[in-house]
């Protein structure tokens, strides 16, 4: 199946203000970015991920993260937490000899 992204259209502006074509203008605008946000589907043949983070801490899923030079996606039911540390005490011992 060939899906293809429609972009609006954007003319030349007039000479002179025109509430109309400021108007459309707005409009096409707003499409625009309703067709870049919307999920579809993609074909590329390259690409370039930048700055990646390294866990999915705070990410919505779906996104893609790197850990060790491995792509990950962020998926709900099973997380990559950012790190993992605790610590803790119970009561004191004395030692006496």
């Amino acid at each position: 199946m060939d899906v293809r992204l429609v972009f609006p259209r954007f003319t030349n502006a007039p000479a002179e203000y025109d509430r109309k074509y400021f108007a459309d203008l707005v409009r096409s605008l707003d499409s625009l970015v309703t067709v870049i946000q919307a999920a579809g589907e993609g074909r590329q043949t390259t690409i370039v991920l930048t700055n990646l983070a390294n866990n999915d801490y705070n990410l919505e899923p779906g996104t893609i993260f790197e850990v060790g030079g491995a792509l990950r996606v962020s998926v709900i039911y099973s997380p990559y937490p950012k790190g993992i540390s605790s610590s803790g005490s119970v009561g004191s011992v004395t030692v006496t000899t």
